[in-house]
């Protein structure tokens, strides 16, 4: 019988919705604006229209302030109403994010 693992993340995820645009690669060209479920130091869980493979990187910038990263898609989900929870992860950032680590 398979064994189960539960995996803890190391920091703890705020509730809060902040505006960001995401902006695709050649396969996913074109910037969506987009709000974020919760957030952490280092990555977000976000809405978005499109669905996202894992793994994709994609530019994330938040709307209006000065925090930009790279980020990789460590999750997708189809959401009940519409669209899909996307899990970030933040590679290469710069200014100030909503959350500090």
């Amino acid at each position: 019988m398979p064994r189960a693992y539960t995996v803890e993340r190391i920091e703890k995820r705020v509730p809060i919705e902040v505006a960001v645009h995401l902006c695709g690669d050649g396969r996913t060209p074109g910037v969506e604006g987009a709000f974020t479920e919760n957030v952490s130091a280092r990555g977000a869980r976000v809405i978005s229209a499109r669905h996202w493979r894992m793994n994709d990187l994609l530019m994330l910038a938040s709307a209006p302030g000065d925090f930009h990263t790279v980020a990789r898609v460590a999750c997708c989900q189809l959401r009940q109403g519409e669209g899909f929870a996307i899990g970030l992860e933040f590679l290469e950032s710069a200014g100030i994010w909503v959350v500090h680590s």
